[in-house]
């Protein structure tokens, strides 16, 4: 991925949006402080299980952007990533794809139905390849997604798998606040 400007990163939260003590939001401020440009898709304030709204809501965001753009998405962000790179394209030069959640089954109980999903556009997932080089880390035990089938999402997103471990969803109710692998992770796909 060479460039000659320094990529803005933009983060992608999952349905839950921005949570404080969540890895995501940790790196935003750190990445910051560090004198990177950080831009965050922001909290929906109605539609909020609308996959369109969500993706509306992250083109808006790099559509302000004139930089080069590296995505860092989790969860239900890595499936909107997915779903807005079916028809922009945009001056992405990769992503972070972290825990995708397999939305194409039953999710454990507090999270959306199948039917609501259905319903608001998260199915069926996209499986053709992303036009930027992505890096799709898995958990080997997530409780929204079995690693085999994220190791398939991967493949048909043309994306390099990563093995992460047993790190639940990576998430705060999974024990991740901090997650310093994140920052190898782009610094892996920045060089790529």
């Amino acid at each position: 991925m060479s460039r000659t400007t320094e990529p803005t990163l933009v983060i992608v939260p999952g349905l839950r949006d921005h949570v404080e003590q969540h890895w995501q939001t940790l790196l935003a401020a750190q990445l910051t402080e560090a004198g990177r440009t950080v831009r965050s898709v922001p909290p929906l304030t109605q539609d909020q299980l609308s996959r369109e709204a969500r993706v509306a809501a992250l083109d808006k965001v790099i559509a302000e952007i004139s930089a080069p753009v590296v995505l860092i998405a989790h969860s239900a962000g890595v499936i909107t990533t997915v779903h807005w790179s079916q028809r922009h394209v945009a001056q992405v030069q990769g992503a972070l794809l972290v825990t995708p959640p397999d939305l194409e089954k039953p999710l454990p109980e507090g999270h959306p139905t199948p039917e609501a999903l259905d319903e608001n556009g998260w199915t069926p997932v996209p499986r053709g390849p992303l036009p930027f080089p992505s890096i799709v880390a898995a958990s080997s035990n997530d409780p929204l997604a079995d690693v085999e089938r994220v190791a398939e999402l991967a493949h048909n997103w043309g994306g390099r798998l990563v093995e992460l471990g047993e790190v639940g969803h990576l998430n705060p109710a999974s024990g991740y606040g901090p997650w310093p692998r994140a920052e190898e992770l782009l610094r892996m796909l920045e060089q790529s």
